[in-house]
């Protein structure tokens, strides 16, 4: 009887221990959740509490979920410097509301399964390295408001079951390689150019740039027959009929005529411009030619186009001056907007150096640097040809026009952060490793969104000193140069720090480097942002015309600044720790687009 006891018990405590650990076994949602983590590349380890030990996936970083059912309501992980590619598990997630994994380095395609969420409002995949196109069943996601795939090198055409998207509000396409006609189709025919900008190969009412058929004439397409036309009411004579016939004909014949001339004319003008480009050719000296050198493979322009706009610059299209020479503004036939930086006489060296530095300068591609495009060597000089970007400078909307207009905090505090991941990845990510050595607001320039890009990257050491790894010879900007680099002239990442922390000075404070109220008193922007600081005047180093300043991310910048500025280079952080610092993370104005 005893023992029956005892085999009963210990029957009861198997069964509640074997219960126990199916009630705790981890959801379905937390199983795909790591099958997409899987697939990721988090070198930073930010999803290591993603543990399949736990009961639920809810209080993982980035994951939010229904209340009620604790299913998967929002995979939240932008800014992570998260790598791999977006696993197609990812459909599996039917509860799914908001995806948001902007501004990471995803490679690879979006999956076709995403569209199985059928909740999805919002999608945040921009700034990534995504390939391929739009999946074709995105119109299924009916309860879209959001579509962010702006920045990645995603291509083909845009996809016309978008246009089903009825509760779509905010779309951004820009910014990729996409081509063919836009499809003007319900909610896609509601939305203008900014959603489409920087897809060269894009037209359509949106762009403002009209579809052409093969023979390069504007598209037309038939209206409709009218029901009038379709059932005729009366049976015509054999003399209308003998009319009809004879003016048809004779149409037919005027039309081909026209074709055949306009066939002609075309021919004729292809032949004039192939002339064009072999008179450039002829024009050189025997040691050089015209030579036209392309990156990205995407300026989808014939080289005698190219070089035709090249040679025609003159002083109306300056739009400045800089350390390595004239920029210029050029567009092209269709309006596509370049900018061209002439470079000096006095700077240039070997070709054959100079060529090979600069496709290493093509290769590099990152949605906060500016992207090189192009380079042409004509007999009088060397041009590098870049994505010109409309807002300017951020030294002109801080300095030239920010008494109209002063920048607000969120908007200076976006462009802090994305300068600085695009210097992080010069410093970091790319090989070799690239010192900029003259960050300066200058070099900052903005998109029409006000995101910042970096330009000039990797021409100091190329335009001053070919040879030596470690220039001898001091390039920059005075103000900006740390003191070491001043002294020593060796340009090394951690002077390249000491330029963007007086960068952030100069974002927070909204003054030069070489202010007259800094000079007057014999100090820089760091002594003088030192001595506030110590007088606890943290509200005096505030821009005065920045009102909705917050002092918490104030602080936090300064903080940064103060780091980044410090006389010994080693203890000053790397870009990496500079942009993802925890006093960052406070500032980061696109966590919630």
């Amino acid at each position: 009887m005893k023992i029956a006891f005892f085999v009963l018990g210990f029957s009861l405590v198997y069964i509640a221990t074997l219960f126990g650990a199916f009630s705790l076994a981890l959801t379905e949602d937390g199983l795909t959740l790591l099958e997409i983590k899987n697939a990721l590349n988090d070198s930073r380890n930010i999803l290591g509490n993603w543990r399949a030990t736990d009961e639920s996936p809810c209080k993982w970083t980035g994951i939010s979920c229904h209340p009620h059912d604790q299913r998967v309501s929002s995979i939240n992980l932008p800014y992570l410097q998260l790598g791999g590619i977006i696993s197609p598990s990812i459909g599996k997630l039917s509860r799914l509301h908001r995806l948001a994994l902007h501004q990471n380095s995803l490679h690879g395609i979006i999956p076709n399964e995403i569209t199985n969420c059928t909740e999805l409002k919002a999608m945040y995949l921009r700034a990534n390295y995504l390939q391929g196109g739009i999946p074709s069943d995105i119109g299924n996601l009916s309860h879209l408001t959001i579509l962010d795939l702006s920045s990645n090198m995603l291509k083909g055409a845009i996809p016309s079951s978008i246009g089903r998207l009825t509760g779509l509000r905010h779309l951004n396409l820009s910014t990729n390689f996409f081509s063919g006609e836009i499809p003007d189709f319900g909610a896609l025919s509601t939305f203008g150019n900014s959603s489409f900008i920087g897809n060269l190969d894009l037209c359509g009412r949106q762009v403002h740039k009209p579809c052409r058929t093969s023979m390069g004439f504007p598209v037309v397409l038939p209206h409709a027959a009218s029901d009038e036309a379709e059932v005729p009411t009366k049976r015509p004579s054999h003399y209308i009929k003998g009319v009809l016939i004879g003016v048809m004909a004779t149409m037919a014949l005027t039309v081909a005529v026209l074709l055949a001339f306009l066939w002609i004319w075309l021919l004729s003008k292809k032949e004039r411009a192939a002339k064009k480009y072999t008179e450039v050719k002829k024009q050189v000296d025997q040691e050089a030619s015209a030579k036209l050198i392309t990156f990205h493979g995407d300026l989808p322009y014939a080289s005698s186009e190219i070089i035709e706009k090249l040679e025609s610059l003159d002083q109306e299209d300056v739009v400045g001056s800089g350390g390595f020479g004239t920029v210029y503004r050029m567009v092209m036939n269709d309006c596509g907007t370049f900018a061209v930086k002439r470079i000096d006489r006095s700077r240039e060296g070997s070709d054959q150096v100079f060529e090979r530095e600069l496709e290493i300068l093509g290769s590099i591609k990152h949605i906060n640097l500016v992207n090189l495009r192009g380079y042409c060597r004509l007999p009088m000089s060397k041009l590098l040809i870049y994505d010109y970007l409309a807002m300017g400078s951020l030294d002109d909307i801080l300095h030239e026009h920010g008494q109209e207009q002063p920048l607000k905090w969120s908007a200076r505090l976006r462009i802090a952060l994305g300068s600085a991941r695009g210097i992080a990845y010069l410093h970091h990510d790319c090989s070799p490793k690239i010192v900029h050595r003259d960050i300066k607001s200058s070099n900052i320039l903005l998109d029409e969104n006000l995101e910042p890009h970096v330009s000039d990257f990797g021409l100091a050491k190329l335009l001053v000193d070919e040879d030596a790894h470690v220039t001898t010879v001091v390039a920059g900007t005075f103000g900006y140069l740390a003191p070491e680099y001043l002294q020593s002239g060796r340009a090394t990442e951690k002077s390249d720090v000491y330029s963007f922390g007086v960068l952030l000075l100069e974002i927070v404070t909204g003054k030069r480097p070489t202010d007259p109220a800094f000079v007057k008193r014999g100090l820089n922007v760091v002594g003088w942002m030192n001595t506030l600081l110590r007088e606890n005047r943290l509200e005096d180093v505030v821009d005065k015309r920045c009102t909705d300043a917050d002092m918490e991310t104030v602080e936090a910048i300064l903080e940064i600044a103060t780091r980044c500025t410090d006389a010994n280079p080693d203890d000053r952080p790397t870009m990496n720790q500079s942009a993802c610092k925890k006093g960052c993370e406070k500032t980061r104005p696109g966590v919630h687009p």
